[in-house]
């Protein structure tokens, strides 16, 4: 396993030679031992699409591409850091909430409104965030960030979960999310997150729930 959380902010990720980390720049704290840090223009394993899905996204920044032999802290603006393992099942996370990843996962990009329709351009446009959502999936540990802490919530068949789409950070499994809402599509315009919009997912998985609506 790369990752063991310190505390709520921090990660120590392990570095072994023949393996491979990605962090956001500027997520080094500090480290042990003969490590090296470059950026990694390519995004992860996902190549040439996913670097052209992460600047279609705006989300043109590299990541750091880790490698050599020690241990590194990693963590960022003093956000709270949760680890994530996936066995084999995909990650749906905002780019700007990856801290760091193991370097056996695929990392891809995914228009939202492939999975919420109509409705899912709509999420990403009311809650501030991009229509493209960055996508993980194989064997391995993500570290990601979030306001005030994070909470995983099981999503099953039989119950959905409703989540304020700014209080979103990330969720796996066969999960599909839709955008609903109390009020008329006149009322919508203008208004922030809240009771007005509920992010439904459902399915079979979990998702991930910050404490607060901050954005990163």
């Amino acid at each position: 396993m790369a990752f063991r959380e310190i505390n709520g902010k921090m990660v120590e990720a392990t570095v072994a030679p023949g393996q491979r980390l990605f962090s956001q720049r500027g997520a080094m704290l500090a480290y042990k031992g003969e490590v090296s840090f470059t950026p990694n223009m390519a995004g992860g394993q996902g190549g040439v699409m996913s670097m052209i899905g992460r600047r279609v996204a705006n989300e043109d920044t590299p990541l750091m591409s880790v490698e050599g032999s020690g241990t590194v802290l990693f963590g960022h603006g003093g956000h709270h850091v949760q680890v994530i393992r996936l066995a084999g099942d995909t990650l749906y996370v905002e780019a700007d909430r990856l801290l760091a990843f193991e370097g056996t996962l695929q990392q891809g990009t995914m228009f939202l409104g492939s999975q919420g329709g109509v409705m899912g351009m709509v999420r990403g446009q009311v809650s501030g965030q991009g229509l493209f959502t960055t996508t993980l999936k194989g064997h391995g540990a993500v570290a990601v960030m979030a306001h005030g802490g994070v909470i995983e919530i099981p999503i099953t068949p039989q119950r959905p979960v409703h989540v304020d789409p700014q209080a979103y950070v990330a969720h796996h499994g066969e999960v599909r999310n839709k955008l609903s809402t109390a009020l008329g599509w006149r009322d919508m315009v203008g208004r922030g997150s809240g009771e007005a919009f509920q992010l439904e997912l459902s399915g079979s998985g979990a998702v991930y729930v910050q404490a607060s609506e901050e954005k990163l």
